[in-house]
């Protein structure tokens, strides 16, 4: 997948013209993030389903700690409606410091996450659902008919939910924006792919990368605060590890982020940080990220912030893309 991320803390009119223009670009996919604090994004996407024509459509990744599992596979199902058939799945256990703002304990995340999409899958085929393990359900089912298949997206970054995309997912949007973590995880899929069912299909691993781009390294490095603050925030140890950053100041980010100061929170972040986490500054620096991301993965997810000036920002991302694809995006 070649997509993009919007992020709807901008007017949904607004995120609706950035996916117009992700669109005319030939992105394969728009996705809106999911954040309780931002716009409500399968509003967003109603609306984005409506002013486009081609380009996929879905959340990435939608939790389902926020949102009972039946109630967001009815939500893709509509959208799938809706968007003739161009519904996308992205679904991962959400940013623990958001979730602790909301008072909720995101327990079992790898379980959650599988059966959720699972049960998502048998609610889409026809079936009824009972369940009573990460969450309960009782002989649910939605009345009405879905048409069409819905890929289902993991988002991860830990070791077993790579493994356990590459196994029971139709692909992975990779939280990494650098080549060494993305190569790290690529033997991760490895492993998981190696116990993949034989009808599972492909596998598409793609990486959801922190991108800011501008014809100035500065500016673009500035706007990359606040998505580096929620990444850092979120990494476990062993990817600050290998970063060389300090746990106890990512830790000290999470703790700004939970208590609502996000200034505090983006101010935080250091330049190894911007490094480690994110794809930041002229179409030549994110260019150059892109090909070596490449080597490794299937397909990148321009994520949030994007630039400094968004619309400009979709248009530099395509073209560092196509630089960085020997055929061009457009194949």
């Amino acid at each position: 997948m070649y997509g993009i991320e919007l992020t709807p803390e901008h007017p949904v009119e607004q995120i609706v013209d950035f996916a117009r223009q992700a669109e005319e670009e030939q992105f394969d996919a728009a996705l809106v993030s999911s954040h309780y604090f931002n716009r409500d994004p399968f509003a967003t996407l109603a609306r984005i389903a409506t002013e486009t024509e081609t380009i996929d459509i879905g959340p990435a990744a939608a939790n389902p700690y926020e949102v009972h599992p039946v109630s967001m596979a009815s939500n893709l199902a509509t959208l799938q409606e809706i968007s003739d058939g161009r519904a996308v799945f992205g679904i991962g256990p959400g940013d623990q410091s958001a979730l602790n703002s909301l008072g909720i304990s995101r327990d079992r995340p790898l379980r959650r996450v599988l059966e959720s999409f699972k049960v998502a899958r048998d609610l889409w085929n026809g079936e009824r659902v009972s369940i009573d393990s990460t969450f309960h359900a009782a002989d649910a089912g939605l009345e009405y008919d879905v048409s069409g298949t819905i890929p289902v997206y993991i988002g991860a970054q830990g070791p077993h939910m790579i493994r356990m995309s590459a196994k029971h997912a139709d692909g992975l949007l990779l939280n990494a924006s650098h080549p060494d973590d993305v190569a790290w995880a690529a033997q991760r899929v490895e492993e998981g792919l190696s116990d993949r069912p034989d009808d599972a299909g492909q596998f598409d691993f793609s990486v959801y990368a922190s991108v800011s781009i501008s014809e100035n390294r500065e500016e673009a490095r500035e706007a990359a605060r606040p998505p580096v603050a929620f990444i850092a925030a979120d990494a476990p140890d062993p990817v600050l590890n290998r970063h060389g950053i300090d746990p106890e100041n990512a830790n000290n980010i999470g703790d700004a982020i939970e208590r609502g100061d996000f200034t505090a929170a983006f101010d935080s972040v250091t330049p190894a940080m911007i490094d480690a986490f994110a794809a930041a500054g002229t179409i030549d620096d994110v260019s150059e990220q892109f090909s070596n991301i490449l080597e490794y993965a299937d397909g990148i997810v321009v994520g949030t912030p994007l630039g400094p000036d968004i619309m400009n920002a979709i248009s530099l991302s395509k073209t560092a893309l196509d630089r960085a694809i020997p055929s061009g995006l457009d194949q």
